[in-house]
């Protein structure tokens, strides 16, 4: 069943400013959609996708070391993980007013003038700063969305995220940075627990993957869709697998988040004081394949604007992701070559753009080059 939406008869002035911005995003009317927006009917959006119920997982509960409670979240996330790799956490230990204070800075940044946003620009080939629908990285099936991007480096006394909002956009968005830099801190903290709890739904040590990642060098990302009155012709963000490692996703009270299992598109809807992980490709060779990196995809709606906050854990550049031997062990042969993660971005920003078949074009093209070096003559 195609999205079907009415046009309103009357406007608040708050509905209008939203339009305005409709307007400037969109580059046309608001009964249309740009030719460049508008993707191949395989890919349109529906309004009648299924809830996908994902396993909630009680990290309290899990941290609290009661042996049954272990036990069963560690059934639960093995078994999501092994057909879709996607599950909520619940009782996660994030404070609820930090992201309350998230979306309050994203609601201030993305509407503010384009003008000033752009002073953010994110270039191509690079990772972080303000993208609208990627508009010169990508010329058709273009996202209606915008995004703003920031790093998150582990390692203590860091403080990137919070001196880029200032440097890019200058002293007034302190209170921003702040905000972005305490989230960070949160988040990596959350996913050390998760990876934790991923080791042991694996059957391995808890500590193996949270040494890994505990120098993450990871993304932020606030992510904005505007209404659209035509929903049916476009997408948020087009069907992919994450390259990174797991995603933590917050989430506003509006539903845009589907998954492709069982050759049929699902919702996943945003439940309160929640976060939807999900694994991404390089986790999943770090599991050898075991666990699923999943088909997914962002629509929007005609009625109101949706945002979102991600993080995406990355390892640190110089660590090599290879699936460990006990996991090789118990699930032979090893499946991918070693590599490190800035090898797998820079394919993902520069010359691939992210679809369900990234990590196999990703490994194909790491084994031609091995094979390009092996056969160069000696110098």
């Amino acid at each position: 069943m195609a999205i079907t939406c009415m046009m309103a008869t009357e406007s608040s002035p708050a509905e209008e400013v939203k339009r305005e911005h409709q307007v400037a995003f969109g580059g046309a009317g608001e009964s249309s959609v740009p030719e460049n927006f508008i993707w191949p009917d395989e890919f349109k959006a529906t309004a009648d996708a299924p809830e996908l119920h994902v396993p909630h997982i009680d990290l309290k509960k899990v941290l609290s070391g009661d042996e049954k409670d272990v036990e069963e979240a560690t059934r639960l996330v093995d078994e999501a993980c092994r057909k879709h790799g996607f599950f909520v956490v619940v009782n996660h230990g994030v404070d609820k007013e930090l992201m309350n204070k998230v979306h309050e800075c994203m609601n201030e940044f993305f509407t503010l003038p384009l003008d000033v946003k752009q002073k953010a620009h994110r270039k191509v080939g690079e990772n972080f700063g303000y993208a609208n629908s990627f508009i010169g990285r990508f010329s058709t099936k273009l996202p209606w969305k915008e995004t703003f991007s920031l790093r998150y480096l582990a390692h203590e006394n860091s403080s990137t995220a919070r001196d880029y909002v200032s440097q890019v956009l200058g002293p007034e968005f302190s209170h921003h940075g702040e905000v972005y830099q305490e989230c960070g801190k949160a988040l990596s903290d959350l996913s050390l627990r998760i990876v934790e709890l991923l080791g042991l739904s694996l059957g391995i040590s808890r500590e193996t993957f949270r040494k890994f990642y505990e120098d993450n060098d990871s993304i932020m990302r606030m992510n904005y869709y505007p209404r659209c009155e035509k929903p049916e012709l476009t997408l948020g963000t087009g069907p992919h697998c994450d390259p990174t490692s797991i995603t933590i996703l917050h989430q506003d009270d509006v539903s845009g988040l589907q998954v492709y299992v069982d050759d049929q598109w699902h919702s996943i809807p945003p439940t309160e004081d929640s976060f939807v992980v999900n694994v991404g490709d390089t986790f999943m060779s770090l599991t050898n394949g075991v666990y699923k990196s999943c088909f997914h995809r962002a629509v929007v709606n005609c009625k109101e604007a949706r945002k979102s906050m991600a993080f995406f854990l990355c390892p640190a550049v110089e660590k090599v992701v290879r699936a460990p031997e006990e996991l090789v062990e118990k699930y032979p042969p090893r499946k991918f070559p070693d590599y490190t993660w800035p090898m797998l971005l820079e394919m993902t920003q520069k010359y691939y753009r992210a679809d369900s078949n990234t990590f196999n074009a990703f490994t194909t093209w790491i084994q031609q080059q091995n094979l390009d070096s092996t056969a160069s003559p000696a110098v």
